[in-house]
């Protein structure tokens, strides 16, 4: 049976079924602990009660800790996963405990932040929200608990950008990444403070590879001698060779530090020792040099260096490939399209040159 009784300022509800241990709970109000009682003790009665007192004591912000400690690590995009882990933890949402929180709560969060970000990043947020909750029930022993991002309505996504360069802009966006040079009179001159970037803009351009791969591109994967740069796992989970085009073994070629003579041990380690977050900064503030560059010299086209992302890189590249790769099996292997119908929104032939093929 269920008794209620005040202790202090709180009302504290008690439960007791023959052959079952005995539990409580207290509130600040009487009428919640009877409701919490009624439905526990019919819970009880029925053989389905489950205890919470776990998901009750740990707060959002303890239970991404854990998952940030035990979970991110394994993951390919652990670096960006622990950055909007570290957001997270800064929301008001946080300081709420597991058992408490509500697809109402979460309903709300996505309302206000779509206000801010676009549908995808918010969808990707709330993803590790509810990896979180099926984790925690299934291996931290938290059963019973409800996954409340299950309930809600994720923000749709229009993924498809056909982003391409207008004419001159390339030439702006390779200047603005030219690292930074001392000038005569000593004084450091305007460039970007990351040599590594050009580079890899460089041979993203030629390769059509994703800024994850060409970050885990290693010496000891890459044959310049066959062309070709080994990738052991890739976004899709499989292994793939990527084809190396002269330029790009040219870009290698002059960044492949010196073997060690005395040993005769042949380079190892990261082609680009930086980050994704390092990447996607630098590329940002080198836009906005080459923006102002352009507008400073007279510029007057408004769609010049805007809207211009580090993933629109590998869409350019692709739809270049696809100028002199038109089968587009050839074109998925290079490209690494594990389902050659998303290579529509890369390629793009004009209707001049496919009438000629026609006849």
């Amino acid at each position: 049976m269920a008794a209620i009784r005040k202790r202090g300022d709180k009302w504290q509800a008690r439960i007791r079924i023959k052959g079952q241990a005995a539990i409580e709970k207290s509130f600040s109000s009487k009428t919640d602990a009877e409701a919490w009682a009624k439905i526990t003790e019919a819970e009880m009665i029925r053989g389905v009660f489950i205890k919470r007192t776990d998901a009750e004591r740990t707060t959002l912000c303890e239970a991404l800790d854990r998952y940030e400690r035990e979970v991110t690590p394994g993951k390919r995009g652990a670096e960006t996963e622990r950055q909007r882990i570290k957001a997270w933890k800064a929301e008001r949402l946080a300081s709420k405990s597991l058992a408490t929180l509500r697809s109402t709560d979460f309903a709300q969060w996505r309302d206000n932040r779509l206000k801010a970000v676009k549908p995808s990043t918010t969808r990707l947020e709330l993803a590790i929200i509810s990896n979180l909750f099926n984790i925690a029930r299934k291996e931290w022993g938290f059963e019973g608990l409800a996954n409340p991002i299950e309930s809600i309505r994720l923000p749709s996504v229009q993924n498809a950008r056909n982003r391409l360069f207008f004419d001159g802009e390339e030439a702006l966006l390779l200047d603005a990444l030219r690292p930074i040079q001392r000038e005569e009179n000593g004084q450091w001159g305007s460039g970007c403070g990351n040599a590594w970037l050009l580079p890899l803009v460089r041979l993203a351009l030629e390769t059509a590879m994703r800024r994850g791969e060409l970050l885990a591109l290693r010496w000891e994967n890459i044959r310049l001698a066959d062309r070709v740069a080994h990738l052991p796992m890739t976004k899709n989970g499989n292994r793939r060779d990527v084809p190396l085009s002269t330029c790009a073994v040219e870009i290698l070629t002059g960044l492949k530090p010196k073997a060690d003579t005395k040993v005769k041990q042949l380079p190892k380690g990261p082609v680009f020792p930086i980050t994704a977050n390092a990447v996607k900064l630098g590329f940002i503030r080198a836009v906005e040099r080459a923006r102002r560059h352009y507008i400073e010299h007279g510029g007057t086209d408004d769609r010049m260096l805007i809207d211009l992302h580090i993933h629109d890189l590998r869409h350019i590249a692709v739809t270049r490939l696809a100028e002199r790769l038109p089968n587009i099996v050839e074109l998925a292997s290079v490209s690494g399209h594990t389902d050659v119908r998303m290579l529509r929104r890369y390629y793009h032939p004009k209707a001049e040159d496919l009438a000629k093929k026609l006849g």
